[in-house]
């Protein structure tokens, strides 16, 4: 039986289209889907789990800093397209010392070269990329059976 844990799901710039934007990269899902399905999954699992999107480098900084306040155990993350940008961000996730996964709907590696670099890569616990909405439903598994060191 996994622990129950404080999760904290956050989506980058543009993902509020989700459903419509690109869906040959994307997918159909939209970012509510997304959430009511990892929302359940935690649920069932005797965690809490909160999700949250801004297009707004600065927004997402000030959520991160607010998950170490709220106690939050894991933040689950697709940076979008800060992920090849946001040192900001990834000072923020190093700061507050939280472990987390990496997600990318699409195969990052696989399309333009500018999105091969990521700034969160090496200090996140694990990545997921280019398995659509499923990875972050995987994602979520692997931090509900989260143990530091194991």
């Amino acid at each position: 039986m996994a622990t129950p844990k404080n999760i904290l799901v956050v989506h980058g710039p543009n993902l509020n289209l989700l459903g419509s934007r690109e869906p040959a990269h994307y997918g159909s899902a939209t970012l509510a889907a997304i959430d009511q399905r990892l929302l359940e999954r935690a649920r069932a699992a005797g965690a809490t789990l909160a999700s949250y999107q801004s297009n707004v480098e600065g927004e997402l900084v000030n959520r991160i800093q607010q998950a170490q306040r709220e106690k939050v155990e894991f933040i689950i993350i697709n940076p979008a397209a800060f992920t090849h940008t946001s040192i900001a961000l990834r000072d923020a996730l190093a700061a507050v010392a939280i472990p987390f996964v990496e997600v990318h709907l699409s195969n990052v590696f696989a399309r333009e070269k500018f999105r091969h670099h990521s700034y969160f890569t090496d200090i996140a616990v694990g990545i997921v990329s280019g398995l659509g909405g499923k990875g972050y439903e995987l994602a979520l598994d692997f931090a509900l059976q989260y143990s530091p060191g194991a």
